[in-house]
């Protein structure tokens, strides 16, 4: 039984260190979806200014006067467009983030991440070999953390298994 226990455990601590090796790649394609996302919103809200300009207003005169507005259409667009500059202003400081941040440490930048372009980077993702030093550690860290995780639940479930199987029957 030692044995298929030990096999397991490896085999589930194998699986974490793969998973987690891909961490530096999906963060890598995730990075390059923010930069093509960037673009595309810095242009929407420089139209939006340029419109407001043009009109003698700033950005927040003009989204003040769609809020205010009495018109359905012309609310909602102010609240589409003040959402879209919140994006904008969100991929900024996750770009900068990515930026500011060594290889080995950008995957973390995930745990704040856009659900449009997460959700696109998971949709187009390609598993790729681990071969930098960020990727090999990541898969290391990986194989470590499952291998202890398992083993805590293999201990907690036979500790468990004992104190039913071994506890004494009232007389």
């Amino acid at each position: 039984m030692g044995a298929v226990k030990h096999t397991l455990v490896f085999a589930l601590a194998l699986a974490g260190g793969i998973g987690t090796s891909q961490l530096p790649e999906f963060s890598q394609q995730y990075r390059q979806r923010i930069g093509g996302a960037i673009e595309e919103l810095e242009r929407m809200v420089a139209e939006f200014d340029a419109d407001a300009t043009e009109n003698g207003l700033t950005r927040e005169q003009a989204l003040d006067k769609h809020a205010r507005s009495t018109e359905p259409l012309f609310r909602s667009r102010g609240e589409s467009i003040k959402d879209t500059i919140e994006r904008y202003r969100t991929l900024l400081r996750q770009q900068a983030e990515f930026e500011s941040r060594s290889p080995l440490f950008q995957p973390l930048v995930l745990a704040d991440s856009d659900p449009v372009t997460l959700a696109g980077a998971w949709r187009d993702f390609r598993p790729a070999v681990p071969v930098t030093t960020a990727g090999l550690t990541w898969a290391a860290a990986g194989f470590a953390l499952a291998g202890l995780l398992i083993s805590l639940i293999a201990s907690f479930l036979r500790w468990s298994w004992r104190r039913t199987v071994h506890r004494p029957t009232p007389a």
